[in-house]
């Protein structure tokens, strides 16, 4: 089950006009997209916290990634506002990260959500190399990475 925080009244009317006031436009307003064994119990869950602690709606993903993975999340992919993609040393080598990382490309293409890349101890080029690799005679995925400058 997918760890959630949902806060119906996330700021009092003393909250400072600085704080993060949640739209009812999504269901969360953050969606965590991460490599597990890359940053699941450390940079991933302190960025979770702190979203959290600020009144962001936001969803980390618990699932174990079977074969269902895909037909539990992508449901609810168009349901968040903003999309931070943890890109990692091994994010590219998960097909299951690609997978989704191409289900939330082709989502924000149809609206308005937004997708932010945070390179977590690489380089964007590095994982614009990791890519090609992967994908090397380019293909729909090598558009989806004007995303990633570098």
């Amino acid at each position: 089950m997918a760890a959630t925080t949902t806060l119906s009244k996330p700021f009092s009317s003393s909250s400072s006009s600085s704080s993060y006031q949640p739209s009812d436009d999504y269901r969360y307003d953050v969606f965590l997209s991460f490599r597990g064994e890359d940053t699941s119990m450390s940079f991933t869950d302190h960025l979770y916290y702190a979203l959290t602690k600020a009144g962001f709606r936001t969803f980390i993903d618990n699932f174990r990634r079977t074969e269902d993975y895909s037909s539990e999340i992508f449901p609810i992919i168009q349901e968040f506002r903003i999309f931070l993609i943890v890109l990692s040393k091994n994010y590219a080598s998960s097909t299951g990260c690609l997978e989704e990382l191409v289900e939330i490309l082709q989502c924000c293409r149809r609206s308005n959500q937004m997708v932010v890349p945070i390179f977590y101890h690489v380089s964007s080029s590095d994982v614009r190399n990791q890519f090609e690799e992967e994908y090397p005679s380019g293909g729909e995925l090598s558009l989806k990475l004007l995303i990633f400058p570098g």
